[in-house]
C-alpha cells in the first residue's frame, strides 16, 4: 500500500497553505510567467492558464495520491492572495524523507514568506508526519533560495557538478538553456531547535488533516 500525505491546511502567524483550487488558476499562471521562476524551473515558458489548471486539477493531486509528495498554495492570510507554492516531492517513505522546493510570487518577495512557509511546511512534516530528513536542491547561482535555506537552518551538503539546467536571457530577448552546478541542502529535526522561535512565540501552527 503506497503511504500518502493527508489532504493539510497548515497556519502561520501570516500564511494559509492549503490545497490549490481552480480560483488559484489566473494567479498560478502569472506567478510562473515571473522571469524568476523561468529561469529556475522547468515550468512551460509561456506557461498558460491551462497549464495551471492542468497542475491543479490532476498533475498536484497526483503528486499526493501516488506517494510523491503533496503541493501546498501559500496564501497570505488577512487577503488570501496567493503568495507561492510549497512542493515536498521525491519522497522516500522507508527514509522518512523528501525534497522541498518552493516558488514566490514577484509581489511577495523581501517579506520572508519562503522561509515562513519552508519552514511551517518542515515542522509539520517531522512533528506531525516523523520525517527525519528534509532536502533541497539550489542552482548555485539561485541566491535567493540559498538564503531561505539558511534561514531555516538547514546545512549545505555538497555540490552536484553539472547537475541542473537553468535559463538565461540572451542579447535578443529569447531564453537559452544554461547548464550549472546544484548545492544541496538538509535538514533534520534537530537542525529546528531555536531556528522556528518566531513560530513558536505565535503558538507554532495548525494544522488541519483531511481539510477539504
Amino acid at each position: 500500500m503506497t503511504s500518502t500525505f493527508p489532504n493539510i491546511s497548515i497556519s502561520t502567524e501570516r500564511l494559509v497553505l492549503r490545497p490549490l483550487d481552480e480560483d488559484d488558476v489566473p494567479a498560478l499562471a502569472e506567478m510562473m510567467n515571473d522571469e524568476q521562476v523561468v529561469a529556475w524551473t522547468t515550468v512551460a515558458h509561456p506557461y498558460t492558464e491551462a497549464d495551471a489548471r492542468e497542475w491543479i486539477t490532476r498533475l498536484a493531486p497526483e503528486e499526493r495520491t501516488a506517494g510523491r509528495g503533496i503541493v501546498l498554495a501559500v496564501t497570505e492570510f488577512l487577503t488570501q492572495r496567493l503568495v507561492g507554492i510549497v512542493h515536498l516531492r521525491n519522497t522516500d517513505w522507508r527514509v522518512r524523507s523528501s525534497e522541498i522546493a518552493y516558488v514566490v510570487a514577484p509581489w511577495a518577495r523581501g517579506e520572508g514568506y519562503a522561509s515562513e512557509a519552508a519552514l511551517a511546511t518542515a515542522q509539520w512534516l517531522f512533528h506531525d508526519r516523523k520525517f527525519e530528513r528534509l532536502e533541497l536542491r539550489t542552482a548555485a547561482d539561485n541566491t535567493a533560495s540559498q538564503q531561505v535555506a539558511q534561514k531555516i537552518g538547514c546545512i549545505s551538503e555538497g555540490v552536484l557538478r553539472n547537475a541542473w539546467i537553468a535559463r538565461a536571457r540572451t542579447g535578443d530577448g529569447t531564453w537559452t538553456e544554461v547548464r550549472t552546478d546544484v548545492i544541496v541542502w538538509s535538514l533534520l529535526p534537530e537542525d529546528l531547535a531555536g531556528v522556528g522561535e518566531q513560530l513558536a512565540d505565535t503558538g507554532g501552527f495548525t494544522s488541519y488533516s483531511d481539510w477539504n
